[in-house]
């Protein structure tokens, strides 16, 4: 953990509070931030003291011009934004302007209950493009209902693989199999490699708060899981994953809770990217990012961590 900065917490712009925020991504020198409440910040490049300003936002709809439930972002190459909503799900695809352009498609059995096995609130949560920009990866937050946990609990959730066609837009691929710790999430991914993930996993429990976990997904090798009906009855091949980090076995360097955590540093933490960086002894600067839920208990805060991978 290289630092924290508390800076956004409880801020506004214009009247509109910057919080709940759940996925970044750089454009150019703007850092990009997704709210759940249907806006999309852009914010002042991270100073190495972690200051950050908003400087402006946008309002994220639909193609009826409805707030969607935003939970993650990647940048394509032409500059469009590719933007995630957990309640269809969807993957739609926005030009600079906030103006909807397309939308990606989706397998049914991806669509929320009752139309398809997705939880309302626990679909596509991570969205990451692979290096040369030829892939799309989408991480499902919970398993399919038609895949549940395993005999330890742990939840057989899926990665889908978008690949880009001649005519540039994005075509369903694969879908992976990921063995997610009990009682944890995944709430985003990060591209490592062409086959290299990093899979931010969180969960919450009363009294005990936060646990935020780091892992390395390696694809290759992976099975191909899209005929599987169910990762629970069905051996597959999985998702190689390794432990990065426990975030809660970081120095708190001097952070507070204002609710009972294992380690004041944490938080919901809910969001990260690379921010192309390289530090001393190979490693690669990463933030990330916690969601406040607009709570007075909880904290909107910006983490720079030192990460080998």
């Amino acid at each position: 953990m290289r630092g924290f900065s508390d800076e956004l917490d409880k801020t506004s712009l214009d009247g509109e509070p910057v919080g709940e925020l759940s996925a970044l991504q750089y454009d150019g020198s703007r850092l990009l931030a997704v709210s759940d409440t249907s806006v999309l910040w852009s914010l002042t490049r991270p100073s190495r003291s972690l200051v950050t300003k908003p400087v402006a936002y946008q309002p994220i709809r639909d193609e009826k011009g409805e707030p969607i439930d935003a939970e993650a972002i990647a940048v394509d190459r032409d500059g469009s934004r590719l933007i995630t909503s957990e309640v269809e799900p969807s993957v739609r695809r926005y030009d600079r302007a906030g103006h909807v352009l397309s939308s990606l498609p989706v397998p049914d059995r991806f669509r929320v209950e009752p139309t398809g096995e997705a939880d309302p609130n626990g679909s596509f949560e991570g969205l990451t493009l692979l290096p040369g920009d030829r892939s799309l990866v989408a991480t499902m937050e919970l398993p399919l209902s038609g895949d549940g946990l395993d005999a330890n609990g742990n939840g057989l959730n899926r990665f889908i693989r978008w690949d880009r066609r001649g005519n540039g837009e994005f075509a369903v691929a694969q879908q992976y199999a990921f063995t997610v710790d009990a009682g944890l999430a995944i709430s985003d991914v990060q591209a490592i490699s062409p086959t290299k993930l990093l899979v931010l996993e969180r969960g919450w429990k009363k009294g005990y708060g936060n646990t935020i976990r780091l892992y390395v997904a390696d694809l290759a090798g992976a099975q191909d899981v899209s005929d599987v009906a169910s990762l629970r009855d069905t051996p597959v091949r999985q998702v190689h994953r390794t432990l990065l980090a426990d975030i809660g076995q970081c120095p708190s360097g001097g952070a507070t809770a204002k609710q009972p955590q294992p380690n004041p540093l944490l938080d919901n933490i809910e969001g990260m990217v690379f921010t192309g960086r390289h530090l001393p002894g190979g490693r690669r600067e990463l933030l990330m990012v916690s969601d406040d839920n607009q709570s007075a208990t909880q904290i909107t805060r910006l983490y720079s961590l030192a990460v080998r991978v």
